[in-house]
């Protein structure tokens, strides 16, 4: 599986995020390879309503109906059709673990799909304590790099990160400046079931090349 993060990006932000969906949702139906597309929540109803993807959101907030200005409830993410979401990104950490730790609860009581980041194997063992849907272990200081991926600079941490996700019966993705069919094919065959990508995709001259080159990686 591939989840793209449209993060603010303008290319991925309004109408172009519905345009760039519908490249993600032919590309998913030409190569059968499960494509996520991860939006902002202020255009999530605007491309559910566009797609038959499965779409994701960025974050949510560990609260409950009430006096909550600014934040993000996981019941009415459900409502308007989002099915998973990102928590603990290294560009929207938590401020405090137990945010964390009530925002996975918030998400299993409204049947939110959940995949919460690590920035090292210590976080990621803490990390699989939670029982999120998924793990990602996204090395910060390779995020958005264009020149080097976490499966180039660290395939014995994800090899590591493998064994421990294994054992935790948690699904690993990976991700952090993952650009080719290679880094997909390495990243899979270290351990992981799928990759985290957002800058090779979401601002590519051609986004619908980059996708395809990536599920190439799954190939046997």
């Amino acid at each position: 599986m591939i989840f793209v993060n449209f993060k603010t990006y303008e290319q991925g932000s309004g109408s172009k995020a519905v345009e760039l969906t519908r490249i993600l949702e032919e590309v998913a139906l030409q190569t059968q390879v499960k494509i996520i597309p991860v939006v902002q929540i202020i255009d999530a109803e605007t491309v559910i309503g566009s797609t038959k993807l499965e779409v994701w959101i960025q974050h949510v907030d560990p609260v409950t109906y009430g006096a909550n200005t600014g934040w993000t409830l996981p019941e009415e993410a459900v409502k308007v059709g989002i099915r998973g979401v990102f928590l603990n990104h290294s560009e929207h950490k938590f401020a405090n673990w137990e945010d964390l730790v009530k925002a996975v609860s918030r998400c299993r009581e409204v049947e939110l799909k959940t995949l919460v980041f690590a920035s090292s194997l210590e976080e990621l063992k803490k990390a699989l304590e939670l029982k999120p849907t998924y793990v990602a272990y996204e090395p910060p200081e390779l995020i958005g790099s264009t020149s080097i991926s976490v499966a180039t600079a660290q395939p014995e941490i994800i090899a590591k990160a493998a064994v421990i996700t294994k054992e935790g019966g948690i699904p690993l993705i990976v991700g952090a400046g993952i650009a080719s069919r290679e880094d997909v094919k390495k990243s899979l065959e270290l351990g992981a079931v799928g990759v985290a990508v957002a800058t090779d995709v979401v601002k590519a001259v051609d986004p619908k090349r980059e996708l395809i080159d990536l599920t190439e990686g799954f190939k046997g």
